[in-house]
């Protein structure tokens, strides 16, 4: 390009996920062709929310105060917990609509290679929350990957020790979807969890 502010727009939008050269060229001259306003709207968010937004100190998922709105909700189920790996996952569970507890956020799952232990996914902050809250249940939501049922079983003993329930998210066919379509790790888990129709 003529133009090293556009060169480096289009470097620094490639940085997004699934973002490669060719959408990130597509993207900035569509701000800066027909989308200005919305460009400096985004860099304004952007910006703020790099100053403002932190990790809450009771469930580490983001939030502009020191305890997000969630853990701050007395009307929410205090004695269930939900282990997710991302805000993401808290985002997608709450849009379910079907919980009403709290939250903790790993920011990661066990992984030794890649350097996260239970230390970089605040585990033993999890625990101390085990042994000093009335908790009852933890639900490990965690993905459904081997490091994701590493970290699972690893809160499930820790869990244990101190007399909490844990349980973990079903597994198996989506709804909607058709067996011949659906892979063989996945029809294996949902014949072993399969339920009792009363």
């Amino acid at each position: 390009m003529s133009s090293p502010s556009l060169d480096e727009l289009i470097s620094s939008l490639k940085c997004l996920p699934g973002v490669g050269q060719k959408s990130a060229q597509r993207m900035a001259l569509h701000l800066l062709e027909r989308e200005q306003e919305g460009a400096r709207r985004i860099s304004a968010a952007i910006s703020n929310a790099i100053d403002t937004v932190k990790h809450c100190q009771r469930c580490r998922n983001f939030s502009d105060d020191e305890v997000c709105e969630i853990c701050s909700d007395s009307g929410r189920d205090q004695g269930t917990v939900c282990v997710v790996e991302t805000p993401a996952d808290v985002l997608a569970v709450e849009s379910s609509a079907a919980y009403r507890g709290r939250y903790f956020v790993l920011l990661g799952r066990l992984s030794p290679l890649d350097g996260y232990g239970p230390g970089q996914l605040g585990l033993d902050e999890l625990e101390n929350q085990l042994s000093a809250a009335d908790i009852q249940e933890v639900i490990l939501a965690t993905s459904a990957t081997v490091e994701g049922d590493i970290t699972a079983q690893y809160i499930a003993d820790f869990a244990a020790r101190h007399g909490v329930r844990s349980s973990r998210l079903a597994r198996g066919i989506p709804i909607g979807g058709e067996l011949e379509f659906v892979d063989s790790g996945t029809l294996s888990k949902a014949l072993s969890g399969r339920q009792k129709i009363d």
